[in-house]
């Protein structure tokens, strides 16, 4: 008898919202490539086979997926059949889709369903109507252009190959796919906002329909405090006090359990009891000074892509990261699965919330209504990771065909931000070209230490003075501030001429003293509030990392722990 395959990617993908009531939807689907962008026109939402097949939640670039096709892909289909009983029928069916790269429309048994635009965040759709008892067909179309300056991109690459700091693309869906059953009231959405400070919790919840909404909390399965009221609908405020107070800090990931219910919904989720906030050049975490040892993490995996194989990978990259010293990571270039930011909050591992802006054209009014919806919903999405300790919707805001960017671009999504999210602080572009931030971060890969340390010392003059390599265009006005990208030294473990920043070290020794003559420079800065090293891990042509693309160490981790882990100069000053 042969072996049932295991279904990839089986564990649920957002434990801030699970019902027990749901169907993973991961595994084979029929796909089709359709370069030439006629699916449409041929009606292949109605096919009843497809030519080809594929493992999801992969994309089809990857080896993961069964197809591994890296050239560009215009559109492609996928399609389903699945059976439901009846009695899955008497509530809400909800399609749910990790992230789909780029526009997606769904169609259920020939009839359109939905359509979302934007490559890497999730989003749901109510199916109900449109389903059957027995057999249902799901169709998906995705359409993607890389070289369009109005779909930003991340850091897949415009060109066939891979290049420089650019890899391979992905296409298509590329996180879990899921159905979710949900009674006729039910809890649609939820805000936390922990109160480290009085020890209570306070949330905003959106019901669909009239009833009780409870809310229970528990610390290691301990009720530690619970609430009710009364609703008919839309947006009720409700607060728990809590009877045990336990913070989440860096390195302690303190979480309570969160259980809501709400007629016949139940809704588990969790948080943590933290506050974040700026003292002058101090970012304080629950009203201590906290140094953000952070490094880049950009979420590529060999096998997979933009996805991860399995969960244990996603841990593991927090825990080599940590590992190597460092507190936590600038999530670069990608919005990460929700997954993964569960077990930054479960072990104390702070990251920053970034967009992919990169291949967006800066100067065109138009890229707005392109970034600023998704970006929307990823501060929705991910509001409650206590994890999350800052957003930063752009990085390096190049000019696109020697156009400057349109300031009012950053400044309307800053913000928007600030109006979306007033818990956190959000840095409007990182490294350039600032237009109104709250933090004013630098990216500088400057390989000698000495000329590190003698360009940002004169931050702590008597009149503070940020080096920076684009003042012609932006302008620091004491802000808080950190080099949120340095280093980036190259060093490849098969002597390959790889893609990195400077000239690489010729010796061990020499890549051992440069990285810590760079990094205790920073440390050594009293308005300096944290670092952010380029970076954890090599990506295809990029071997900057501390560990190669498949995360094995290149050095000894325990030298970079103790450079990393020693006490910075903002934490000392009271």
């Amino acid at each position: 008898m042969q072996a049932k395959k295991r279904m990839p990617r089986a564990e649920f993908p957002n434990p801030q919202f699970e019902r027990k009531n749901w169907l993973n939807l991961n595994g084979e689907w029929e796909f089709e490539i359709d370069n030439s962008v006629s699916g449409k026109d041929r009606k292949l939402y109605e096919a009843e086979s497809l030519s080809s097949r594929i493992i999801v939640p992969f994309c089809p670039e990857s080896v993961l997926s069964g197809v591994n096709n890296v050239d560009f892909m215009n559109a492609v289909w996928y399609r389903k059949e699945i059976d439901l009983p009846e009695q899955s029928l008497n509530g809400h069916v909800f399609l749910h889709f990790g992230a789909v790269d780029y526009e997606a429309e769904v169609y259920i048994n020939g009839s359109f369903a939905g359509r979302h635009k934007g490559g890497y965040i999730s989003f749901e759709i109510n199916i109900t109507h449109l389903l059957r008892t027995g057999k249902n067909t799901i169709i998906v179309y995705a359409r993607d252009e890389v070289r369009n300056p109005l779909i930003p991109r991340g850091k897949q690459s415009e060109q066939y190959y891979s290049h420089n700091c650019d890899y391979t693309r992905t296409t298509g869906i590329w996180q879990t796919v899921w159905l979710e059953f949900v009674p006729k009231s039910y809890i649609k959405s939820f805000r936390i906002y922990p109160d480290q400070k009085n020890s209570t919790v306070d949330l905003q919840v959106i019901c669909e329909g009239s009833g009780e909404l409870k809310a229970e909390a528990f610390f290691e399965g301990r009720p530690v405090g619970s609430n009710s009221k009364i609703t008919d609908g839309g947006l009720t405020s409700i607060s728990v006090a809590l009877s045990e107070k336990h913070l989440w800090e860096v390195g302690k990931g303190r979480l309570y359990d969160l259980e809501l219910s709400f007629c016949e919904d139940e809704v588990s989720s969790y948080f943590g009891l933290r506050n974040v906030r700026l003292d002058g050049y101090k970012f304080l975490i629950n009203e201590k000074p906290v140094f953000q040892r952070l490094v880049l993490d950009q979420g590529f995996y060999p096998q997979g892509i933009y996805t991860a194989p399995c969960e244990e990978d996603l841990v593991n990259d927090i825990k080599i990261s940590i590992n190597a010293g460092f507190n936590g990571a600038r999530l670069h270039q990608k919005i990460f699965e929700p997954l993964f930011l569960y077990h930054c909050d479960r072990l104390g591992y702070i990251v920053w919330g970034e967009y992919p802006n990169w291949g967006g054209d800066f100067s065109n009014p138009d890229l707005l209504s392109a970034i600023l919806p998704e970006w929307c919903e990823e501060l929705e999405r991910d509001f409650n990771h206590p994890s999350v300790i800052g957003w930063c919707p752009f990085n390096e805001t190049w000019d696109y065909e020697g156009r400057k960017q349109r300031d009012e671009l950053l400044s309307v999504i800053y913000k928007t931000t600030k109006l979306m999210d007033a818990t956190r602080p959000c840095i409007d572009t990182s490294g350039n070209f600032h237009v109104v931030t709250d933090i004013f971060d630098v990216h500088d890969y400057e390989q000698n230490p000495d000329i590190f340390r003698h360009n940002y010392n004169k931050l702590m003059n008597d009149e503070p003075e940020l080096f920076d390599r684009h003042n012609k265009r932006q302008s620091y006005n004491g802000e808080p501030t950190f080099v949120s990208e340095y280093g980036g030294i190259g060093w490849s473990v098969n002597g390959e001429n790889a893609w990195g920043y400077g000239d690489n070290p010729t010796t061990e020794k020499e890549f051992f003293e440069r990285y810590k003559g760079l990094t205790d420079a920073l440390l050594d800065n009293r308005r300096m509030f944290g670092f952010c090293y380029t970076q954890l891990y090599d990506i295809e042509q990029e071997q900057n990392g501390l560990y190669t693309y498949d995360r094995k160490p290149k050095f000894d981790m325990n030298y970079f722990k103790s450079v990393n882990s020693r006490e910075a100069a903002i934490e000392k000053q009271e």
